[in-house]
């Protein structure tokens, strides 16, 4: 099995880690497996190093400083696996096999990159290529950065253009967990999630994989994410499955839009939840959910509108603070979905700005980490739907 193993800063955090980390890589060569590493900084080495550039310097400079972390990390790493018969070599920007590229715009080269990750691919048998992460070199030699979280980047990336079976993030949580351990009781591992929940996750606050390089993964390369005291490489921790799809639908039936206003909702704690248990009675799904200050709006299937409109009502009695329920149908959806969406500013300008000089009115917005659902007339679908899909192909 051919493995790429990530091994983040916290892994290589003391003599000790690195110890740990070469023990699995050599065990994992032992084996039988073609194994390549990714090493980020040790420890907290980059925030310290740019903690400490207090001082006016270009971009250029800058990179060549916080690379140092990293090339620390791969030169202890090769000493210790050679310690252990573990014929290793590391590779950094300037040497002659470096892989990551990058143009004159700052992204990387993915042909020439890829080429290049290749060439490493076809020497993996009995020799280990320990990789800086987070690094790159553009066409003239200079060293750049992917950003924060590139060495994850790394790490996906030439798993894909290495063909790699499996890349195995090794880092200082049990993988992905059900809640952040330090807040909640009784937060598990979870086996496996989709790159599309993790996304979501990843973009608001999980610290886990880096979204940027969830855009490398395929659907044929497995990502796995494993606490560095597990000491295996090829067992445990949580499988990432799947890959980014990006995809423009429209929903072939029409919604019906209702909207419960009452005297500063967002201040009710628990409205939600009575307003949503009120069409749960009755088994109606909720499609989508918009709230404002002195209202919420509950999208479901035109068909149940008028059932969803009577337990609503029933609420809206109930309670002094809600005035009235009123319904707008028939609504067309088109949600826009991507695993790149988040890395493209103004892409919301992209979806609604085309269809406003089209003179189609937008009923609502909604966002997610990963879409855009645009809400809209049902008789203006499907000149909407052949708009977006012309802006976005």
């Amino acid at each position: 099995m051919r493995v790429v193993a990530k091994f983040g800063g916290t892994s290589l955090g003391s003599g000790d880690r690195i110890n740990r980390a070469a023990d699995s890589v050599a065990n994992a060569v032992a084996a039988g497996h073609e194994i390549a590493v990714v090493a980020s900084a040790m420890g907290s080495t980059t925030d310290e190093l740019l903690d400490d550039i207090t001082f006016e310097t270009n971009e250029v400079d800058r990179a060549e400083i916080v690379s140092m972390g990293e090339r620390t990390s791969v030169r202890m790493l090769k000493a210790a696996l050679s310690a252990r018969g573990v014929d290793a070599i590391f590779l950094e920007p300037g040497h002659p096999d470096w892989p990551v590229i990058t143009n004159e715009l700052g992204e990387v080269d993915i042909e020439e990159t890829r080429r290049r990750a290749e060439a490493i691919a076809a020497r993996l048998d009995g020799t280990v290529p320990i990789i800086t992460g987070f690094l790159a070199e553009d066409y003239e030699g200079t060293v750049t950065t992917l950003g924060r979280g590139g060495s994850d980047t790394t790490a996906v990336m030439l798993g894909n253009y290495m063909a790699a079976d499996e890349v195995v993030i090794v880092t200082d949580v049990e993988g992905v967990m059900t809640g952040d351990p330090r807040v909640v009781e009784g937060a598990r591992n979870v086996g496996r999630i989709t790159v599309d929940e993790l996304r979501n996750l990843s973009f608001r606050g999980a610290e886990v994989v880096a979204p940027s390089a969830l855009s490398y993964k395929s659907k044929d390369l497995g990502v796995r994410v494993v606490h560095y005291q597990h000491g295996d490489l090829l067992t445990g921790g949580t499988r990432i499955e799947g890959q980014f799809e990006n995809l423009i639908d429209m929903r072939e039936e029409p919604l019906a839009c209702l909207t419960v206003a009452g005297r500063a909702i967002r201040n009710r704690p628990g409205i939600l939840s009575e307003l949503a248990n009120a069409l749960r009675r009755e088994e109606i799904n909720v499609d989508a959910v918009a709230s404002g200050m002195d209202s919420v709006t509950f999208y479901v299937d035109v068909s149940v509108a008028e059932t969803a409109e009577a337990m609503l009502h029933e609420a809206v009695v109930a309670d002094e603070t809600l005035s009235s329920v009123t319904v707008d149908d028939p609504i067309a959806v088109i949600r826009v979905t991507g695993g790149e969406l988040p890395n493209q500013p103004g892409v919301i300008q992209e979806v609604i700005a085309p269809l406003a000089k089209a003179g189609i009115n937008i009923i609502d917005l909604i966002t997610s980490a990963t879409s855009v659902a645009v809400f809209i007339d049902w008789e203006d679908r499907e000149s909407a739907l052949e708009i977006v899909q012309d802006q976005f192909d």
